[in-house]
């Protein structure tokens, strides 16, 4: 009679700083950053805390390496692109990607100088903005741009309501707004029809700010 094989058991993934990274993103995204910990990165990936110390020093180490991992999913323009499109990719690439992960807002600026992929995303964005403007002119479109995203991220987050849900519609129809006649012209004409959304609100603002950063570049250069 043969002889029966064992079954195999599955191996476990190898530890690498990328995996421990991305494990610690998982964490956060389902409880924020104070979530994360070595323990609970530890817990994610079915290991020992201390197996993570081999690959990551610490935990101020490991939240610079997620201020990178979310910098690392934006889209990084082209300069050899078209400035507009490209600056409409990036910004709405941003916006995706905060509003996904959240917890990345304040982490871009400062954690994102541990390593090069948040300077390097600076960096594609200024060059392509070279492309249509002087130097002076690309540091106030790179700083309205970033204001722009990751203020509207910061309100869109913390809406009491998914942003794409209409549900803002519903919140506007059931408030007061006797002796308010102006917020009460806007409830009336747009969200009580439904037809309001603040996410699309979005890409309306950003087409705004790139019509005026165009009209800029098409003015002849002293």
């Amino acid at each position: 009679m043969k002889s029966k094989e064992k079954p195999s058991c599955p191996r476990k993934q190898r530890l690498t700083p990328a995996r421990i990274v991305e494990a610690a993103a998982r964490v956060a995204d389902r409880g924020g950053l104070q979530l994360v910990s070595m323990r609970t990165v530890a817990r994610e990936l079915g290991v020992e805390a201390m197996s993570l110390y081999y690959h990551v020093k610490n935990k101020e180490a490991l939240l610079d390496g997620l201020a990178s991992w979310v910098a690392r999913q934006f889209y990084l323009p082209d300069p050899a692109g078209n400035w507009r499109e490209e600056m409409q990719r990036s910004a709405i690439s941003r916006r995706n990607v905060l509003a996904a992960h959240p917890w990345g807002l304040g982490m871009i600026e400062s954690r994102g100088i541990a390593d090069l992929t948040v300077p390097r995303h600076h960096d594609a964005v200024l060059g392509t903005l070279y492309t249509a403007f002087d130097v002076r002119m690309a540091a106030h479109a790179f700083a309205i741009l970033d204001a722009y995203i990751y203020g509207f991220v910061l309100t869109e987050v913390n809406l009491p309501f998914a942003p794409d849900s209409g549900h803002e519609n519903e919140m506007a129809a059931s408030l007061d707004l006797s002796g308010l006649p102006h917020l009460g012209r806007m409830v009336g004409e747009l969200m009580t029809t439904g037809e309001y959304s603040y996410a699309a609100e979005f890409e309306i603002g950003l087409g705004l700010i790139l019509d005026g950063l165009e009209r800029l570049a098409a003015t002849p250069r002293p």
